[in-house]
């Protein structure tokens, strides 16, 4: 679909793709306060119901390897309905686990289910606009869907407190029918019967081994993966470092974890101001410049035993760079691979997640006594995250 008969991208249409959007960090943000109490409700250790979500990532990154290549084969449309369906389903097994063992499994499945609507979010977009206009556009569909996520972490201590941590995924699965009646009725198929390409395994596995043997992608590809893989650590122990070690109620989590969205509201609305103005390149450096320093901060948090806020106000200024680069980013990649914008997101995709799994789920694995591994781990991700850009796509 070109720019001039694609829908026009409404008020209206930018809320239902940010709901769509959404669904992943819906269903990452809103269990994050309740973790503790699973963790005492199933009697495991922390580290176990952590490793749910690494279970999900995990299960997400995998996921994009298939939906993507299946998008641009079959069309967007089915497959996000698809998608958002089993998504809704795995919520509602979700919701009745009796063990640790059968939650992550089904957590599992649930983010291969929800890694469709992440690709084709970004696969949608890009049918419809070039390389600064889809910066731009995701840009507002990130600014939208976080107005969820600054309220999931509220909302999902609440329920965990009124009525329990299974009431979270009930909410979830009523929320990914609501998407599922948005999708039905407005979104349309942006790509044409002409210009799909046929699914075959052999010709997608090329594909993803030439863009893996591409410098420039695989800049692209790791700067945005780390950037995301710190955020991760963060999403994975950040309620325990909070929680246990710094004693924020599990209500008041929700507030500290809103801080992060205010932020990164604001780094969001720059980028789309900026980002025709200075160009993708030059907004993704300012990203990576802000995420470095954030990583300072943490460590030097630790060294200076600056307490919660010297933890809180670093992990801000890292969250809040996650918009800028991921958006400016794939902005960059697709504009190389427009003829197969599906499976270019899904193998970002898939990579960044999937770097975030490994890195999450070794944090998980250390020692929680202190926010050490934490910040040591997210100050890693942020010098990686430049260090790749810097080095391979700099010039692209």
């Amino acid at each position: 679909m070109t720019t001039s008969d694609s829908p026009k991208l409404s008020f209206q249409l930018i809320l239902i793709l940010g709901a769509i959007a959404a669904l992943t960090p819906l269903a990452i943000d809103m269990y994050l306060p309740a973790m503790p109490s699973i963790a005492k409700d199933l009697g495991v250790v922390p580290g176990a119901v952590q490793i749910t979500l690494t279970a999900y990532t995990a299960g997400f990154a995998v996921g994009q390897l298939l939906h993507g290549p299946l998008a641009d084969s079959y069309g967007r449309r089915p497959v996000l309905i698809i998608g958002v369906l089993l998504f809704a389903l795995a919520a509602c097994v979700s919701a009745m686990s009796q063990g640790i063992t059968e939650l992550t499994w089904v957590r599992a499945a649930q983010g291969f289910a929800g890694a469709s609507a992440a690709v084709i979010i970004q696969a949608l977009v890009r049918d419809m606009f070039e390389r600064e206009e889809f910066a731009r556009t995701m840009s507002f569909i990130t600014l939208v869907m976080t107005i969820a996520p600054l309220a999931a972490p509220m909302i999902g201590g609440y329920l965990s407190v009124w009525f329990g941590w299974r009431s979270i995924f009930w909410v979830l699965a009523a929320v990914s029918v609501m998407v599922i009646l948005a999708v039905l009725n407005k979104i349309p198929e942006t790509l044409p019967v002409e210009k799909r390409l046929p699914f075959h395994l052999g010709a997608t596995l090329r594909n993803y081994a030439r863009m893996m043997t591409t410098p420039v992608a695989v800049g692209l590809i790791f700067s945005s993966g780390f950037s995301f893989a710190g955020m991760f650590t963060f999403l994975t122990v950040g309620s325990f470092v909070y929680i246990d070690l710094y004693h924020v109620s599990t209500e008041n989590f929700g507030l500290f974890f809103g801080l992060n969205i205010v932020v990164l509201i604001l780094m969001t609305s720059l980028n789309g101001r900026l980002v025709r103005k200075m160009g993708s390149h030059w907004m993704l450096r300012l990203g990576l410049g802000i995420q470095l320093l954030a990583g300072v901060g943490l460590v030097c948090g630790q060294v200076f035993e600056l307490g919660l806020w010297g933890v809180v106000i670093p992990v801000m200024l890292f969250v809040g760079t996650i918009s800028i680069i991921g958006s400016n980013t794939m902005a960059c990649l697709l504009a190389k691979y427009p003829h197969m914008a599906g499976t270019a997101s899904s193998l970002a995709g898939t990579m960044r997640f999937g770097t975030g799994t490994l890195v999450g789920g070794s944090v998980a694995m250390m020692p929680d006594a202190t926010a050490w591994p934490m910040a040591l781990t997210m100050a890693s991700c942020a010098v990686l995250s430049a260090g790749f850009y810097g080095l391979m796509s700099r010039d692209a």
